[in-house]
């Protein structure tokens, strides 16, 4: 006979049951990290070499210097270094600029650049978006941002003013 289970211990157990394979996965970071980065890395470069020698972005200006910017920024937002930006990390990736969406307008800012429909933004993907003719959201706010960063800050002491001097 069945022993009864009640809600509570099935929430219990499934909660334990991820708690084990969150900690059973590698995350040791170290050696291992700088690996999967650096491998991520040279997969990027290929990529980026790809597009310099394809011939279709040959008459974007700075291109190697726009390729490089996308390349960090990519591996900045995917963080688990799979390849691809997914919703979750895209998620993360709004709110870190200030511009935090729903899922749903999330998914549509994937499907809008998701050529493969395999619901995450990969590598390849992303280069088309930033520079490419075409507008989508996603390189609306990241261009934004961009420029924003540009603006530089004024550095060292502001200057002595007198009250003549105010509006």
């Amino acid at each position: 006979t069945a022993l009864p289970i009640s809600a509570g211990q099935i929430v219990f157990f499934v909660k334990r049951s991820s708690e084990l394979a969150n900690d059973m996965a590698d995350f040791q970071g170290g050696k291992a990290y700088g690996e999967l980065k650096a491998g991520q890395e040279r997969d990027l470069d290929r990529t980026n070499n790809e597009f310099r020698t394809g011939g279709k972005y040959d008459d974007v200006e700075d291109l190697d210097q726009k390729l490089e910017a996308y390349k960090k920024q990519f591996m900045e937002f995917d963080e688990n270094h799979s390849g691809d930006i997914d919703l979750m990390e895209l998620k993360r990736m709004m709110e870190k600029l200030g511009q935090a969406k729903t899922h749903l307008e999330l998914k549509k800012m994937i499907a809008e650049v998701d050529t493969n429909n395999s619901g995450t933004i990969h590598y390849q993907e992303f280069l088309n978006m930033m520079l490419g003719k075409r507008s989508s959201i996603l390189k609306l706010i990241l261009m934004f941002e961009a420029k924003k960063e540009e603006k530089e800050m004024p550095k060292g002491v502001a200057p002595k003013r007198d009250l003549s001097s105010l509006p």
